[in-house]
């Protein structure tokens, strides 16, 4: 089984690998045979759909390695270099990820629970999509940075989860309450929506962030309307207020954070 597994591989490798890294054929021998390979030099291999679970690659080179849809559950990546890496779609479940660089990897649809990210920085990295991210792998401001990503893309659930985990992690962040706020109005959830344009006027307000207390306003403004209107006809989610929260959206978008 092993032998057929190389053989699928390693031309993939020879495709994909950077010719100004030069191949270490050697080292991803060794990684596909044992499984073990701490700081290995496996930079641009192509190790696409590769099972690695359990793998030691510990301290390992994988700068611009694609590891799309590997199974790396389990596996020690402590102190790689993942740089330029493609872990689309991967199996990190339990993998330990402690103090990897992740500069520009491509972590989308990623699995990630339990996962243990100690000491890795993932504000350069794609996380949309990524299943089983914890709160405390970055800032309130990062994860409303992130949402504010997924709300251009139109992915206004994977949005909301990290104004979620933003709000979270500072109960203070306006901006990601108004934002959540518009989320939950483009699904029809009026009374979740006008809580949490209520919280972020009053914060905007205490804050003394004009821009955003008339954003907030104008926002509770059309809720209102729209609880009048459900509860006079039940006409929800009508095209004109839908048409009007997406006028907003795009305003509340360009809100500078603090």
């Amino acid at each position: 089984m092993k032998k057929k597994v190389i053989a699928i591989v390693t031309p993939m490798f020879i495709t994909m690998a950077n010719p100004a890294w030069g191949e270490n054929l050697a080292h991803v021998f060794q990684l596909l045979q044992t499984r073990k390979c701490p700081g290995c030099d496996l930079r641009g291999a192509g190790l696409v759909m590769t099972d690695l679970e359990g793998a030691d690659l510990r301290g390992a080179d994988l700068r611009g390695t694609n590891l799309s849809r590997a199974n790396l559950a389990g596996a020690d990546l402590s102190g790689a270099d993942l740089s330029n890496a493609s872990l689309h779609g991967a199996n990190l479940a339990g993998a330990n990820l402690a103090n990897a660089t992740l500069d520009n990897t491509d972590l989308g649809g990623a699995y990630l629970v339990g996962a243990s990210l100690e000491g890795v920085d993932l504000s350069k990295a794609n996380v949309q999509g990524v299943v089983g991210l914890p709160s405390t792998v970055a800032s309130a401001r990062q994860f409303y940075l992130w949402g504010v990503s997924e709300d251009r893309r139109g992915n206004f659930v994977r949005a909301a989860n990290f104004y979620s985990q933003a709000i979270s992690l500072d109960p203070t962040l306006a901006h990601a309450y108004l934002a959540r706020a518009v989320v939950k109005s483009r699904y029809g959830q009026t009374k979740g929506a006008l809580s949490d344009a209520l919280t972020a006027q009053s914060l905007f307000q205490s804050q003394q962030n004009q821009e955003g207390y008339l954003l907030a306003t104008r926002f509770l403004e059309l809720v209102k309307a729209r609880q009048e209107a459900e509860a006079k006809d039940g006409n929800e989610g009508s095209p004109a207020f839908v048409q009007i929260v997406n006028s907003i959206a795009p305003l509340l978008l360009r809100l500078v954070l603090p």
